[in-house]
C-alpha cells in the first residue's frame, strides 16, 4: 500500500477477481485504514466501477450498505475458511443468490438470425444489485485454485489478489504500489548493512 493513502483512489481494483475486489473495499491498517462503503451511494458507485451496474443506473435501494457489509464479511470469512480447510456460514451469500436471482429469457435476435439468452435483474433491490458479487464469490470458492489467491506480502497491506501470472509467483497487490515500495525498502536495508 502506498505510504500516502490519500494519493490512492478508493476503491482499488487489484484482485483480478470481482469477489476479491469486493473484499478489498476495506483495506489498510492503522492510520492507513480505508473503508470504501460508507453509504448506499458508495456501494452503487463501486458496483458501477466494477462494471456490475450500468453507468446510467440511478438511485440506491434501501439497505444496500447493510447487505453489502454483511456480504463482504461473509465473503472474507468464507475465503479464510476455504483457504484453511475450515467452515464458515453461507447464509448471507445464499440469501443474496436466492433473493437476487436474475431472470433469463430466450429471445430471437433478428440481426444475427439466431436465438440468444437475455439476462436481466428481476428487481432493483439490494440483493439484486449484489447478486453478481455473490455469483463471483461462488466461482472463486468453487472454480479457482485457492492456493493462487493470496494476500499482498507488504507488511502493512491487507489486499487480496488472484495470481494469474505465468510463473505463479506474484507477491504484491500491485507492483506500482507495494512491490516498488517493498523493493526500495529492501535495497535500503541492504545498503545500510554494508
Amino acid at each position: 500500500m502506498p505510504e500516502s493513502p490519500s494519493s490512492q483512489p478508493c476503491p482499488l481494483f487489484v484482485g483480478d477477481n470481482l469477489a476479491l475486489d469486493f473484499i478489498n473495499t476495506q483495506y489498510g491498517v492503522g492510520a492507513s485504514y480505508r473503508e470504501c462503503f460508507v453509504d448506499d451511494a458508495s456501494v452503487v458507485a463501486w458496483l458501477k466501477l466494477a462494471q456490475v451496474l450500468p453507468d446510467d443506473f440511478h438511485g440506491a435501494p434501501r439497505g444496500l450498505l447493510k447487505l453489502a457489509l454483511e456480504l463482504r464479511a461473509s465473503a472474507q470469512s468464507m475465503l479464510n475458511a476455504a483457504k484453511s480447510d475450515g467452515e464458515a456460514a453461507v447464509d448471507v451469500v445464499n440469501l443474496v443468490l436466492e433473493a437476487g436471482r436474475v431472470a433469463k429469457e430466450l429471445e430471437w435476435d433478428g440481426a444475427s438470425k439466431s436465438f440468444r439468452v437475455v439476462t436481466q435483474r428481476r428487481h432493483d433491490d439490494a440483493a439484486s444489485l449484489l447478486e453478481p458479487v455473490a455469483q463471483g464469490l461462488v466461482g472463486l470458492l468453487t472454480d479457482t485454485q485457492l492456493e493462487l489467491v493470496r494476500q499482498c506480502e507488504a507488511h502493512d497491506c491487507t489486499l487480496f489478489f488472484h495470481d494469474l501470472t505465468k510463473s505463479r509467483r506474484r507477491r504484491w497487490c500491485s507492483m506500482a504500489a507495494c512491490g516498488n515500495r517493498m523493493k526500495v525498502a529492501a535495497f535500503r536495508a541492504r545498503k545500510k548493512a554494508e
